[in-house]
């Protein structure tokens, strides 16, 4: 296990810069998930610390010792790709030893590791097979196996899972994770997919456009994100967020108003009246109410999911998604009317786009 830290990381493409000077740690043993959107900046930054990209300023520390001009073989990390990247003449128990074998490690230890690594990952069964005779998961188990018999200081890990359906995505989730339970390895993974990311990470590190936008637990980010970016691409369905002006309704209750909504705004809410905002709320903490009390919507589209629902609907000309549990009688045109759990509500700036 071993601490990586960033200082200051720039990488620049000619005269296009991809990361503007980003500077973070991991601790020793901790699993840390980077994600944003396509072109972030992420995997060039994983693969940064792999040694696969030079770095055009700043450093990277493993375990203390600076490796910007380390060879990526004396890096002491493993990484797992996307495409697998199993050699297709190779059995699977000569592709998890072949990094070993390159090292002319002792033939015993090296069966041994094999061993260890496919008893971890119920790889016993498929040692003699060829990677055409496996399935996507299995294929991605040989992969981490690979990684696993090098006993790295770091894991690395580029969206391993994008090649696979969704039913084997959740149970391989469940394995990685698992696995790193087992092995407390400190551990780099890279996705865009922000479910991956709440369900696997220690911490997560929010990137957009080459910066860091907020650094934090799953829930840390979900209950308090730092900016309207980080509110709307963490959670799923995405948060609701529209923009309006601050005002004080009567009764004296302050609201934003957005067209002819009043949406109620949380108690001590740092807003003044007349000013300009994003309003935020989930979809889970959006409810039908009764019409006195409520915000008129018009119904869109149903989808029933089973456990839930989930509502489509339009406030004016604002498009919102809402989460029932359970099942509903609304339909498509009809009109209904919109609740709000108050305290859960998110207001940024208007300007500024960061957290109010």
């Amino acid at each position: 296990m071993a601490e990586v830290a960033f200082r200051n990381i720039q990488k620049s493409y000619a005269k296009t810069k991809i990361i503007h000077g980003i500077t973070f740690d991991i601790a020793e043993g901790e699993f840390v998930v980077l994600v944003g959107p396509s072109g972030c900046g992420k995997s060039t930054l994983l693969r940064m610390i792999a040694g696969l990209e030079e770095i055009t300023e700043g450093e990277i520390l493993i375990d203390g010792r600076v490796v910007n001009d380390l060879d990526a073989k004396d890096r002491d990390i493993a990484m797992v790709f996307q495409s697998y990247a199993l050699y297709p003449h190779m059995t699977v128990r000569e592709n998890m030893a072949f990094s070993l074998r390159l090292r002319n490690a002792d033939p015993s230890l090296t069966e041994e590791r094999v061993n260890r690594s496919a008893k971890i990952l119920n790889l016993d069964q498929l040692l003699d097979r060829f990677p055409r005779e496996l399935s996507g998961g299995q294929r991605q188990r040989v992969a981490m196996g690979r990684a696993i018999v090098r006993d790295p200081k770091v894991f690395l890990f580029d969206e391993p899972l994008s090649n696979l359906d969704a039913k084997l995505r959740v149970a391989m989730r469940a394995e990685i994770k698992s696995l790193h339970h087992r092995l407390k390895t400190t551990t780099v993974y890279v996705t865009h997919d922000q479910i991956e990311a709440m369900t696997m990470a220690d911490k997560i590190v929010v990137m957009h456009d080459g910066v860091i936008e907020q650094i934090g637990t799953p829930l840390d980010l979900f209950d308090a994100p730092a900016n309207l970016f980080v509110a709307q691409f963490i959670g799923s369905p995405s948060m609701n967020v529209v923009k309006g002006q601050v005002s004080v309704a009567e009764g004296g209750q302050t609201v934003v108003s957005v067209g002819n909504a009043q949406w109620p705004v949380p108690i001590g809410s740092k807003v003044s009246s007349g000013s300009e905002v994003f309003y935020g709320v989930r979809p889970t903490d959006i409810y039908l109410t009764e019409a006195e009390q409520g915000i008129p919507a018009t119904v869109v589209v149903v989808e029933p999911t089973g456990a839930e629902t989930e509502l489509l609907v339009k406030v004016g000309e604002d498009s919102l998604t809402i989460v029932i549990h359970g099942r509903t009688q609304v339909k498509p045109e009809q009109i209904v009317y919109l609740g709000v759990r108050t305290e859960k509500v998110h207001l940024f700036d208007a300007s500024s786009q960061q957290r109010i």
